[in-house]
C-alpha cells in the first residue's frame, strides 16, 4: 500500500492535512512539534539518511512538507555515516538562504525516489482562489494592497520575507526572520491611527510545494490588535487554516479578507 508522509513542523497545518489525507504518517522534526496531532515519527537532521530508509520501510512513496521550522543546531556527534556525507551539500545550501535550503532538502527526498507534493495538489480546499471572503474593499485599501504586493515581491526576490503592512500608501513593516506574528505585534505597538492592509504572498520563483505562507485565526487576532482593515494575499498562493473560523473572526472584527 502506497502511503503519504507529512513532514511536520510547528503549527496546525499538519493536523489539517492529516484530516483530509488517507492514513498518512506524520513525521516531525525534533524540536518543531505540530499542534493538535501526535507524530508517528520524530527525526533529527543528523540522521536524515536513516529517516529516509524508515519511510521506505513503512511503504511511503510521497511526502508533503507542512508547518514552520527554523534551521536547527546540528550535533556532529549524532551523524550517521550516510548522513555525514550529505553535510557539505546541506551547509552550502544553507548559506544560500531559505529557498536554497528547501530546494536542497527536496532534492534529497526526490533522489530517494519519493514524490514531493504541495498542499494545493493534495488539499486544494486549503488554498483559496480569488475573491473577497468577507467584508468590503474600497479604493484606498486597493491602493494599499497594490503597494504591499510590490513590496513583498521585492522582498521575496532577495529571499527576505513573505509579508508587509501598508497604510495610506506608507509601509509600516515588512516580514523578516522573526516572522508574521512579530511583525504584526510591532505594528500594534508602534503605529498611530487605524486602517491599512496586511499582505502575504509566496516569494517570486519559489517552489510552491514547500513553505507556502499560512494564515489562520491567530493572524486575524494579530491584525485586529494592529488596527488593520484588511488581510489580503495572493490567490492560490497562501494556505488558509480553519477557513470558517477565520471568516467568522474577521467579520466580527470588521476586517476584510481578500484573495487577490
Amino acid at each position: 500500500m502506497s502511503r503519504t508522509a507529512i513532514i511536520a513542523g510547528h503549527g496546525g497545518l499538519p493536523a489539517a492535512l492529516a484530516k483530509v489525507l488517507d492514513e498518512p504518517i506524520v513525521a516531525a522534526l525534533d524540536g518543531f512539534m505540530p499542534t493538535g496531532i501526535v507524530p508517528d515519527i520524530v527525526f533529527r537532521l543528523e540522521r536524515l539518511a536513516l529517516f529516509l530508509q524508515e519511510l521506505h520501510q513503512r511503504g511511503v512513496e510521497r511526502v508533503i512538507f507542512a508547518g514552520a521550522v527554523r534551521r536547527p543546531r546540528l550535533d556532529p556527534s549524532l551523524f550517521d555515516p550516510a548522513t555525514a556525507r550529505l553535510v557539505p551539500r546541506l551547509l552550502s545550501a544553507m548559506q544560500g538562504g531559505d529557498d536554497a535550503t528547501l530546494r536542497a532538502v527536496i532534492g534529497l527526498f526526490e533522489e530517494e525516489g519519493l514524490v514531493v507534493e504541495g498542499v494545493e495538489a493534495l488539499a486544494p480546499e486549503l488554498v483559496p482562489s480569488g475573491g473577497i471572503l468577507v467584508g468590503t474593499v474600497d479604493d484606498a485599501l486597493t491602493r494599499d494592497a497594490d503597494r504591499a504586493t510590490a513590496i513583498v515581491a521585492a522582498l521575496g526576490s532577495v529571499d527576505v520575507g513573505q509579508g508587509a503592512v501598508v497604510a495610506q500608501g506608507l509601509c509600516l513593516a515588512v516580514e523578516a526572520l522573526p516572522g508574521t506574528d512579530a511583525m504584526l505585534e510591532w505594528v500594534a505597538a508602534t503605529r498611530e491611527g487605524a486602517g491599512g492592509v496586511f499582505y502575504k504572498a509566496p516569494k517570486p520563483g519559489q517552489d510552491r510545494r514547500v513553505d507556502l505562507p499560512t494564515l489562520g485565526v491567530d493572524t486575524v487576532a494579530k491584525a485586529a490588535a494592529a488596527r488593520l482593515a484588511c488581510i489580503a494575499w495572493e490567490a492560490g498562493g497562501v494556505i488558509l487554516l480553519d477557513r470558517d473560523k477565520v471568516i467568522e473572526a474577521a467579520g466580527s472584527q470588521g476586517i476584510a479578507l481578500w484573495a487577490r
